[in-house]
């Protein structure tokens, strides 16, 4: 596909004096800037396959539902189908700033803190919005899916360290998925998908992995990325959230659902990119460390 094919279908595309393509993160999703005439972008284009349509549709809606939350995020302008070319689309505004997870080993240590802060009160804001009312519950979708995922995990040859230790700590901690809420959840928050600007938090982008489910959720990329990329902004997130008062049930499902998606997570390497195999039982075996081989809910870095 070429671009110049897809801005003859798009009017607001028409008056770009450039577009350029972006090959950062793992979203098979096209994704591109968009140029009138100055050194900054003024759009972000997004492409997706045809049949992705009705996905994508709804992911544009939300993330306007969350832009009128006040979320900073980026402004969608326009959606739509190219059925010639098998695509569809999403323009959306673009918000200047840059990648977290590059900038903030460069900043102060209050200056990482507070970036935390600020994204853990943009992530609140995000778990306002509540799930379709005709949603199966939490409960049962995450249980079903880890089902899934261990089966997988049992078959693909690769043997956690802990193994067991990890498949106990989250029997016992699974009645507590009972009742959780079904809310919106980003589901990918991590420095890698957030902007900071002039020193200070910006924006959260890349919704296309969105989901519905219980808030907490959303912290467990802390457990793998946030926590490698700065300690202080990851403390940050949290106290941010919780406005610095942290309730114990959180530590309990935080740590349940950064066991629970360690068998998803060698599985989804393997399939999608294998070459980072060894990295990622580094990583995984960092999070063990943290939790004492979840021995403790609340990791050595919280403060400790």
């Amino acid at each position: 596909m070429q671009i110049t094919e897809v801005r003859e279908y798009i009017p607001l595309l028409r008056n770009a004096t450039a577009i350029s393509k972006i090959h950062k993160g793992f979203s098979y999703d096209g994704k591109y800037l968009v140029y009138e005439g100055s050194n900054k972008p003024a759009y972000v284009l997004r492409t997706a396959t045809f049949k992705q349509s009705e996905r994508k549709r709804r992911e544009f809606e939300i993330v306007g539902h969350i832009h009128a939350l006040g979320v900073r995020t980026s402004e969608p302008v326009a959606f739509g189908t190219i059925e010639a070319l098998d695509l569809c689309y999403m323009v959306l505004r673009y918000v200047e700033g840059e990648d977290a997870s590059e900038r903030l080993p460069q900043m102060t240590a209050e200056e990482q803190y507070n970036v935390g802060v600020e994204a853990g009160r943009e992530l609140l804001m995000m778990h306002e919005m509540e799930a379709p009312v005709d949603l199966e519950t939490w409960s049962m979708r995450r249980i079903a899916k880890h089902n899934r995922h261990l089966s997988d995990y049992r078959q693909c040859g690769v043997k956690l360290p802990g193994e067991r230790a990890i498949i106990a700590f989250i029997e016992e901690k699974l009645p507590l998925l009972e009742g959780r809420p079904n809310r919106f959840q980003h589901d990918d928050f991590h420095p890698g998908n957030l902007l900071v600007q002039g020193g200070a938090y910006a924006a959260a982008i890349d919704f296309n992995r969105y989901d519905w489910g219980d808030p907490y959720h959303d912290f467990l990329k802390i457990a793998y990325f946030a926590s490698e990329v700065s300690i202080p902004f990851s403390m940050g997130q949290i106290d941010g959230y919780f406005k610095g008062k942290v309730p114990g049930e959180f530590w309990n499902l935080y740590a349940l659902y950064t066991a629970m998606i360690m068998f998803g997570t060698i599985t989804w390497t393997l399939q999608v990119v294998p070459a980072q195999l060894d990295s990622m039982m580094v990583r995984i075996q960092r999070v063990l460390n943290d939790h004492r081989n979840f021995e403790s809910a609340v990791p050595k870095w919280y403060k400790g």
